[in-house]
């Protein structure tokens, strides 16, 4: 089925909201893990340390070292006193960010926002009818600095709960500052795990994705076709590239973590499947009927009816079998979302 006859609808799915994980297991690689085998659409149970068992010498293992910043600021209106919620989704020029603000209405050009003493954020025009901002920040010393004071980490409006560790919601290995969520696959991921994979013979690549709106905006429209994808920075250096394509040449999978390493591979690769040095805006949309060029095994969290990462991994192992590999962790009590558990779909 392709994109323009399908409808947002066709990727709802039924999830009781107990389900919808508030809290991380208290250790990383401890969440369970569904094994989805395209080629005999089998289902396996098991915990995310079993994914020892199914990467093999030669596979390259594709990770998304973006770090999230605290990018989620309440601000007051220096004037009236009123309250606005800002959350940073990528710097333009300077100290300009694009943004969402919350409620959207009351934001409007020209009006500023203190957040704590060390901050004030200035409105400076609409980007989209959807709460997005231009907006300038106005700060004394290293904006990083000020915004590690006053910031606040973006968890999901779905979590509920306190995080008591902001750590636990940054994977392991994040090092470039950037993102306005976590690219989530990756949280499973230990030291110890890791290490045991490259004493396997597993190479791991890093690549970059920064998460924004793109990712995570919800699809109103209601035909797929409709919906627009917001552009996000994606990065993928000579080196990683050339050890994906020597990889690959060689017979290794490449086992991409999280839809954002997806995304990433695939806007880098050409039709014949070789990855190239890739630096900039990403907006790809993948959906069923898209032909993948890169990527060979995905691990992935459950995610959001009727989002575009429920699309990509529909489009990566079809949407039937996705939709019924859903109803079957729904079934086992699986825990879904960010702080949820994973799958493998090889």
């Amino acid at each position: 089925m392709e994109r323009d006859r399908l409808n947002t609808s066709d990727f709802f799915y039924d999830l009781p909201s107990e389900l919808i994980a508030q809290t991380p297991t208290a250790e990383r690689a401890a969440s369970r893990l569904l094994v989805y085998n395209r080629n005999t659409r089998s289902i396996t149970d098991g915990v995310f340390s079993d994914i020892l068992s199914y990467l093999h010498a030669g596979d390259v293992l594709v990770r998304n070292t973006t770090r999230v910043i605290p990018a989620r600021l309440l601000g007051t209106r220096e004037d009236t006193g009123g309250h606005m919620e800002f959350l940073l989704l990528r710097r333009q020029q300077g100290d300009r960010w694009e943004c969402l603000a919350r409620p959207a209405r009351r934001a409007r050009p020209g009006q500023e926002y203190s957040v704590g003493d060390a901050l004030r954020i200035r409105v400076l025009e609409d980007t989209d009818a959807e709460g997005g901002k231009l907006v300038e920040m106005l700060y004394d010393g290293i904006f990083e600095e000020v915004l590690d004071r006053v910031g606040q980490t973006p968890l999901p409006p779905y979590i509920t709960e306190r995080l008591d560790d902001p750590e636990r919601y940054q994977t392991v290995y994040a090092r470039e500052r950037g993102s306005a969520a976590a690219p989530t696959a990756g949280l499973h991921f230990t030291d110890a795990l890791l290490d045991r994979l490259r004493l396997k013979g597993v190479q791991i690549v890093d690549v970059l994705l920064h998460v924004g709106l793109g990712t995570f905006r919800p699809v109103s429209a209601a035909r797929v076709e409709d919906h627009h994808m917001h552009a996000e920075y994606c990065e993928v250096t000579a080196v990683a590239a050339r050890a994906i394509n020597a990889a690959r040449a060689a017979g290794g999978r490449i086992v991409a973590v999280g839809t954002t390493s997806v995304r990433t591979l695939e806007s880098a690769a050409t039709p014949d499947g070789i990855v190239h040095p890739f630096a900039g805006q990403t907006s790809i949309f993948i959906t069923p009927g898209y032909a993948f060029r890169a990527v060979d095994a995905l691990i992935t969290n459950f995610h959001l009816p009727e989002s575009t990462l429920l699309m990509l991994v529909s489009a990566f192992a079809g949407r039937e079998e996705m939709l019924r590999a859903y109803r079957h962790a729904v079934a086992r009590r699986y825990r879904f979302f960010s702080f949820g558990d994973a799958m493998l779909i090889e």
